[in-house]
């Protein structure tokens, strides 16, 4: 692909480059460490993978992380996977989440939003007060550094001071979203055995109520290691019995105590799609996370005190954890519990100019939904304030970079990024200092050595290839639950290129640096932002007896839209009529996500499978995209590839 752009449709004044965070960091750094004092971010940029170690002593400097205990070198070992960050070191993530009370006491940490879109805050030092009383309380329950502690929580402030008195105590946080089914919830808490599970009654969303209270029994009896159940009356609903009450769990005026943990101890537990079985759980460590999102947070975001932080999330989401790390730099955090688009599409930019939000964080997806229903933001509301629109959960397409410069302000920093729930974290996005181009992600980050590979493993520019990160970057996990030799780990991110991370992302790594996403090379399923693994879909749908075989596929569309089409192929005797269609849709809606609900259901001749007897999903997004059957699969490694000629023949009719 050509890079030659004729201009920037963004450019950073000289007030805004001398004032970024970056840019002051560059300046010490250079004086302090050796980083180069010209040059600009890709000098920077470049001496922090060359010079790994000196980078991230000079991130923990700069932002002052407290080590309990000191380290004796930055990088005990730096090969993949294995690296070891800061051996010897001990220190507490929520110590520094919850800094910020000392001077900022009464000010807001949180200002929370459901869909009547009044916010709520609450500040530094109530924050700090319920956390140290759900801590102790934890402590009482008999919860230990690297016990199991699990959240079934929408988006609400518990949902914080739960994860909070979790990592102060040293335990392990995992959440899942309400609107998950009890099927994914235990494919996922099963795997991790939690002592402790925080509930709500239900949620709303949309204007309804959800009751979620059968699901949370289900939850209870299928999760044998829970020695409480701490019940969140989101909805006014009397606790269950033998369940204990939040009010009585935060109600005490204590400090919290900060457990001092290795650096690589477990901070918390996320999940991948489980594309191909059971979701792969995700364990990221106490001090790689805080490292990196400091680094993250504070530079490339440059937020900070006076700074207000919304990203639209779920607590199924990672960008749910990286929203609680905004307090780390000091800055209030945005909590928004509801539907994106209630009452109208245009909600979250209400929900932005009712908060003041600085840095607003939402899905390419939405940009594109406010532009098709002609949504005019900066007409309707005051979004003097926001400084950066944020995007993720799939590539921002030219036309919502051309839309929110056009409808938000011409003077906007638009921060397109790309990472991913396995590092918890962003390979390429946002750089305050550099220019925005059309349909590109400003720059790799910090200390990530990130390239573009073909399939024999060289670096290539200005041509698509493989995301690969070529040096350790500390959110790496630190292993997956019940994988005790790591082939697992190793096989989902090594098995490519032996000792160097590929992603699973198509990108283009422009003459200039800057990055085009083209979509995710493998199969997960991305909804809204949240994903989802097919296997989840199939094992639903595949309950009914009409369906002989499913097929899910995920298709990023030209237009910036997302087509997600179920296919089945059917029973003999059955009929894709009405009735079965809405069994199909109501099966997804209950049991797993109402946000996974097929566009179409199309009936087919059959599935198309490897020799081994996996089903062929890649291949066939790649058909619905328009590649060439001879370039989308290799016949040899097929069943039956007259099978694959009715996707072909499909996308050609749709256009």
């Amino acid at each position: 692909m050509s890079t030659v752009n004729p201009s920037p449709l963004w450019q950073p004044t000289p007030e805004r480059i001398a004032h970024a965070r970056i840019t002051k960091f560059q300046a010490w750094a250079a004086e302090h460490h050796g980083a180069p004092a010209h040059g600009g971010y890709a000098a920077l940029h470049r001496w922090s993978v060359d010079e790994l170690d000196t980078f991230w002593k000079a991130v923990t400097e700069w932002f002052d992380v407290r080590f309990s205990t000191p380290y004796a070198r930055v990088l005990g070992d730096r090969s993949m996977p294995g690296a070891e960050w800061f051996p010897g070191a001990t220190l507490n993530y929520a110590e520094h989440a919850l800094r910020a009370a000392g001077t900022r006491a009464d000010e807001p940490a949180l200002l929370y939003l459901d869909e009547t879109h009044e916010p709520t805050p609450v500040s530094w030092s109530e924050l700090r007060r319920q956390v140290g009383s759900l801590a102790a309380e934890l402590r009482a329950l008999g919860v230990r550094p690297g016990d199991r502690v699990s959240g079934y929580l929408p988006n609400v402030p518990q949902a914080v001071v739960a994860l909070l008195a979790t990592a102060a105590v040293g335990a392990v946080w995992t959440s899942c979203a309400p609107d998950f089914g009890a099927r994914s919830v235990l494919d996922r808490f099963q795997q991790v055995e939690p002592v402790v599970l925080f509930t709500v009654d239900g949620y709303r969303y949309g204007g309804k109520e959800h009751d979620r209270r059968d699901v949370v029994a289900q939850l209870r009896g299928e999760l044998p290691t829970l020695r409480a159940v701490v019940h969140i009356p989101l909805l006014g609903t009397e606790a269950p019995e033998g369940a204990l009450e939040w009010s009585t769990l935060t109600s005490a005026d204590v400090d919290p105590v900060f457990e001092p943990v290795p650096f690589d101890h477990p901070l918390w537990v996320l999940y991948s799609s489980g594309t191909t079985g059971l979701p792969k759980a995700i364990v990221q460590s106490q001090g790689g996370i805080l490292v990196e999102h400091l680094k993250q947070l504070g530079l490339h975001c440059d937020l900070g005190t006076e700074d207000r932080f919304f990203w639209y999330t779920s607590t199924g989401w990672m960008m749910w954890n990286f929203l609680v790390s905004g307090l780390l730099t000091g800055t209030t955090i945005v909590l928004y519990d509801g539907s994106p688009g209630h009452p109208d599409t245009g909600a979250q930019w209400r929900i932005a100019e009712r908060t003041g939000a600085t840095l607003f964080g939402t899905s390419a997806a939405y940009v594109m939904a406010c532009r098709k229903a002609e949504v005019h933001p900066s007409r309707d509301a005051d979004l003097t304030r926001v400084r950066c629109v944020a995007t993720t959960g799939s590539p921002l397409p030219p036309d919502g970079f051309r839309w929110l410069h056009d409808e938000v302000s011409e003077d906007l920093w638009i921060a397109s990024v790309s990472g991913g729930t396995d590092v918890c974290s962003c390979f390429a996005g946002a750089v305050p200092t550099l220019p925005v181009y059309i349909g590109e992600l400003q720059a790799a980050g910090l200390g990530t050595d990130l390239q573009s590979w073909d399939a024999s493993g060289r670096p290539v520019v200005d041509e698509v290839g493989e995301l690969v990160v070529t040096n350790p970057m500390p959110s790496m996990p630190v292993r997956f639950w019940n994988d005790p030799d790591g082939s697992r780990y190793h096989d989902s991110y090594f098995d490519t290129y032996p000792g160097v991370w590929r992603h699973g992302d198509w990108i283009t790594v422009t003459a200039r640096d800057s990055v085009v996403i083209h979509g995710r090379s493998d199969s997960t399923l991305n909804r809204q932002g949240v994903r989802m693994g097919s296997a989840d879909i199939y094992e639903a749908v595949e309950r009914l007896p009409e369906i002989k075989e499913s097929l899910v596929i995920g298709v990023e569309l030209p237009d910036g839209g997302y087509w997600m089409p179920l296919f089945v192929h059917l029973a003999p005797g059955a009929e894709l009529d009405e009735a079965l269609l809405d069994r199909i849709k109501r099966t997804i809606r209950e049991q797993l996500s109402p946000r996974h609900v097929p566009d179409e259901v199309i009936e087919v001749p059959g599935v198309p499978h490897t020799l081994t007897g996996k089903r062929i999903e890649v291949p066939v997004k790649r058909l619905l995209q328009g590649t060439p059957l001879d370039k989308a699969v290799n016949a040899g490694s097929v069943d039956d590839v007259e099978l694959l000629k009715f996707y072909e023949r499909l996308a050609r009719e749709r256009g």
